[in-house]
């Protein structure tokens, strides 16, 4: 596969799938009641207006079920070539294949691939409230590079119908321990980043990731980070990953724990949150 294939689905995954997630909790939240005011903005909207001279009724007649007709098989060709390149495509194959090219290269490169791009978005409910996560990578077969935003709206802890919320960031450097077609073991280093209601943290951050081939098209992922200071956070999950040609459909489990060791007023404040997740994601 040519190293650029995977750089130009990148571009058109980030396209499609990259938006924003919200963030705010009693994590990093001084120990205090606070009422947030609520802004809403008021949508506008104007009426498009044509523009254009008239055709004759013969034009009408003739022309316009015409042009109709053609724009309606171009969206639809357009989308069945859009969604055929997604199950066509992508380094994970429905089956791993030990046999070699005529080049010596191995025909299924499952998680071995001399270059993959990686990008999801997942989300489910956890303790008193929910998260959604956006995540992206770039790899070779050992080193590259990997950026997560987790978002998380809960419910406030003074009592109101008010909703708290944090927002974590991380971005490391990558290194596969093992690279093989049916496992993969990295190490991962780089910063973390969150933020809460009064505070801000950035600390150095630690990872270890595995993603395994079970059967098919069927892989096991596991996933642990740690944020030893300013702030303390770990965060570990595992899911199965269902891979049809590019398109990635995963569900697991995930369990996080912030403390926040007593930086914004001198009370230490620990929060533990875990729950199911379900997403979607693209994997070239």
């Amino acid at each position: 596969m040519s190293p650029l294939r995977p750089v130009l689905c990148a571009l058109l995954a980030l396209g499609l799938l990259l938006g924003s997630t919200p963030a705010e909790a009693r994590f990093g939240k001084r120990s205090r009641s606070n009422q947030s005011e609520s802004k809403k903005d008021d949508d506008k909207g104007h009426e498009a207006t044509a523009v254009g001279e008239e055709d004759s009724e013969d034009d009408k007649d003739d022309d316009r079920p015409r042009r109709r007709n053609v724009r309606h098989h171009s969206d639809l060709d357009a989308t069945v070539g859009f969604f055929a390149f997604i199950f066509s495509s992508g380094n994970h194959r429905l089956i791993v294949d030990d046999r070699q090219g005529p080049r010596g290269e191995l025909r299924e490169q499952r998680h071995a691939a001399p270059l993959s791009f990686r990008l999801g978005l997942q989300g489910g409910p956890v303790t008193e409230g929910a998260a959604v996560d956006l995540f992206i990578g770039l790899e070779g077969r050992r080193f590259g590079v990997d950026a997560r935003l987790t978002g998380m709206g809960l419910s406030a802890d003074d009592g109101s119908e008010d909703t708290d919320s944090i927002s974590l960031m991380e971005a490391h450097l990558t290194w596969a321990l093992i690279s093989m077609q049916r496992a993969r073991l990295r190490v991962e280093a780089g910063v973390s980043s969150a933020h809460a209601p009064d505070v801000t943290f950035v600390g150095p951050s630690l990872g270890m990731s595995l993603e395994a081939c079970m059967a098919g098209p069927l892989d096991f992922e596991a996933r642990v980070q740690t944020t030893p200071f300013p702030y303390r956070q770990v965060d570990a999950s595992a899911a199965l990953a269902l891979h049809l040609g590019a398109l990635v459909v995963r569900g697991g489990y995930r369990g996080m724990v912030l403390d926040d060791a007593g930086q914004v007023d001198g009370v230490t404040h620990v929060d533990t949150f875990h729950g199911p997740f379900f997403g979607l994601g693209l994997a070239y």
